[in-house]
C-alpha cells in the first residue's frame, strides 16, 4: 500500500479539519514549552532548580522545593503519557506526506526516543545523578525540533495543491 503523499489527494473537509487540528496541537505545544520557560528560565540551573529546589539559594527570587514522589511521579506520569499521544497522532498525519523514507522515519521515531530520554533525564536529576540537566535540555530541544518539521510539513503540504 502507498502511503507516501497520499495527504495531497485527502478530500478539502478532511484537509481542513487536519490544519484545525495540527494548528490546535502547535498551540498547545508551544503553550507548553512557554510554561517550561517561566519555570526553567531555559537554563541547565533552572531546570535542576525545578525539580530539586533551590531552599539553600539566599539570594534566590523564587523559593522552590524539592519535588516530592506523588508530584513528581504524576508529573512525569502525565506528561510521558500525553506527549506521547501528541507525537503519536501528528505521526499518524505525517505518515501521509511526501517524504524521503529515511527522513520520514527519523521524523516518526525520533520523538519517542526524547520522551524517554527527557523524562528519564528528569527522573534521574531528581534521583540525585548530576548532568542530568544537559540531557534535558538537548533531548527536549530535538524533540521540539522534530514536532516544529513535522508541523511545517504537514501544513504546507495540506495547503498545497499537487
Amino acid at each position: 500500500m502507498q502511503l507516501n503523499g497520499l495527504i495531497y489527494s485527502f478530500p478539502s473537509y478532511v484537509k481542513h479539519f487536519l490544519i484545525a487540528f495540527v494548528v490546535i496541537l502547535s498551540i498547545g505545544y508551544y503553550t507548553g514549552l512557554l510554561f517550561v520557560s517561566t519555570t526553567t528560565n531555559n537554563s541547565p540551573h533552572g531546570i535542576e532548580e525545578n525539580y530539586l529546589g533551590n531552599e539553600d539559594d539566599e539570594d534566590a527570587e523564587v523559593m522552590k522545593f524539592i519535588k516530592g514522589d506523588r508530584e513528581m511521579l504524576t508529573t512525569l506520569h502525565t506528561h510521558i503519557l500525553s506527549i506521547g499521544f501528541i507525537f503519536f497522532l501528528q505521526g499518524l498525519i505525517l505518515i501521509f506526506t511526501d517524504l524521503p523514507k529515511k527522513l520520514k522515519s527519523f521524523l516518526l521515531i525520533e520523538p519517542f526516543v526524547s520522551i524517554i530520554a527527557t523524562f528519564g533525564g528528569i527522573f534521574l536529576l531528581w534521583k540525585g545523578i548530576p548532568g542530568m540537566q544537559y540531557l534535558i535540555m538537548i533531548s527536549g530541544m530535538l524533540m521540539t525540533l522534530c514536532f516544529t518539521i513535522s508541523t511545517i510539513i504537514i501544513l504546507k503540504q495540506l495547503l498545497v495543491r499537487k
